[in-house]
């Protein structure tokens, strides 16, 4: 229900200038034929003249310009506030669109996680706040022999694993911990305020979920993954150090040939 409120009615008329100008220009117009109407007939200022029957007309008269002057005030502030109400809809509806295109600019839109540029951004968000003593974990994982189920089963299968997948790793990461999908078949972890053997263990259950086989499609299919991973701010100070540290550990993981876990381990001096 709307209430009526000057500042309202007031805003409408700012935002609608043009049919306010003309609601406005008729309760004018209604107005001054009713002025001039009771200057034609002389209804307030010679009434006392008239007989009884005449005052009573005239009366009458008057009651109906006063109703007919009260319905045009009405109906203009109807109109005004019909206006705030639509463009508080609007507005409404324009506010819901960009949390939508925000969304999907920030989501992949196979499996629904955070994209590479969300990532991005809460990488270096959480770069940032290492300064104050904190540690967190970034993690690379490649899924294994999964470019085999594309060849043979069809990139359709593949889509479906690789939503399959993203529902498995979620179910590993911690609520605050941000998992997102790099492309094809690679994702990452960000893990927050965590030392080195929260991380291992964030790890292994990552590794875990992968153990039993992935049904899509009335057929079973089996992929591992090769896991990297560079500590903040131990293995980068800066987003691409702490990939690239990632990059090679995940390599290093995939060298094994197996499901496997592998940390960033800075190349010892020769000297």
């Amino acid at each position: 229900m709307t209430t009526f409120e000057p500042r309202s009615l007031g805003r409408a008329i700012v935002h609608n200038p043009r049919p306010s100008v003309q609601d406005g220009l008729l309760l004018v117009s209604v107005m001054t034929v009713g002025a001039l109407l009771a200057l034609q007939y002389n209804l307030f200022w010679f009434s006392a003249e008239l007989s009884e029957p005449q005052r009573k007309v005239s009366l009458a008269e008057a009651m109906a310009l006063t109703v007919l002057l009260a319905f045009c005030i009405v109906a203009f502030v109807v109109r005004r506030l019909r206006d705030v109400r639509h463009d508080l809809a609007r507005r409404a509806v324009t506010r819901s669109q960009m949390r939508q295109l925000r969304s999907m600019a920030s989501q992949d839109s196979l499996t629904g996680l955070a994209n590479r540029r969300e990532l991005d951004s809460a990488l270096a968000s959480a770069i940032a706040s290492a300064a104050n003593g904190r540690t967190h974990a970034f993690f690379l994982i490649d899924l294994n022999s999964f470019k085999r189920i594309n060849d043979i089963h069809g990139h359709a299968t593949g889509d479906r694993v690789l939503q399959a997948v993203a529902g498995r790793f979620q179910s590993a990461a911690r609520p605050s911990d941000l998992l997102a999908r790099l492309g094809g078949d690679e994702f990452a972890l960000l893990s927050y305020d965590l030392d080195r053997d929260t991380a291992r263990a964030i790890g292994q259950r990552i590794m875990a979920t992968l153990e039993s086989e992935i049904r899509v499609g009335g057929k079973s299919h089996r992929t591992g993954a090769s896991i990297g991973v560079a500590l903040i701010p131990d293995n980068g100070t800066t987003a691409d150090e702490v990939i690239h540290h990632a990059d090679l550990a995940m390599y290093r993981a995939k060298s094994e040939d197996r499901t496997a876990l592998a940390f960033f381990e800075a190349p010892k001096d020769s000297g």
